[in-house]
């Protein structure tokens, strides 16, 4: 089994700061949700979970996501309708992962509003990595100072 990933980037946030990264992992096989939380958890994020897409826009609801790891096929609902369901009440970055990878499934996953899509079987590290970029790219932009240089 893969050592698990250390991610320099994620470190949990100190009382009296910004929250930590909140992600919500959507998956209906206890495995795969157990070890993307897992590998999330040691990265830094605080990791919410939900079996089914009722249960993910509840979680939701009560805690809303910085992002949310979302499976296509889940029972009650599919990744496709709670992806459409979260983004009706917000911004919220979404990675799908899913088993169907064909190149129709890819396009109507990023066409519903999908930031990235990931296919069974993955690499936990790489959706780290993956969870990061995508939060990097979605985050608000850089505050930056103006430039002063002899009195201008």
């Amino acid at each position: 089994m893969q050592q698990p990933y250390e991610s320099p980037g994620a470190v949990p946030v100190e009382s009296g700061q910004a929250h930590p990264t909140r992600v919500l992992v959507v998956d209906d096989d206890p495995t795969v949700a157990e070890v993307v939380s897992g590998y999330l958890d040691r990265a830094g994020y605080l990791v919410d979970r939900a079996e089914d897409g009722p249960g993910a826009l509840a979680r939701a609801a009560a805690h809303w996501p910085d992002l949310v790891v979302l499976d296509l096929m889940l029972p009650g609902m599919d990744g496709l309708e709670v992806c459409r369901r979260l983004r009706g009440h917000g911004p919220v970055p979404v990675i799908m992962l899913t088993a169907r990878g064909d190149e129709d499934d890819r396009i109507l996953g990023l066409e519903v509003g999908a930031d990235d899509y990931v296919t069974k079987p993955f690499s936990p590290r790489e959706l780290v990595l993956r969870v990061e970029s995508v939060l990097r790219r979605s985050g608000p932009p850089a505050v930056t100072r103006p430039l002063r240089s002899a009195g201008l």
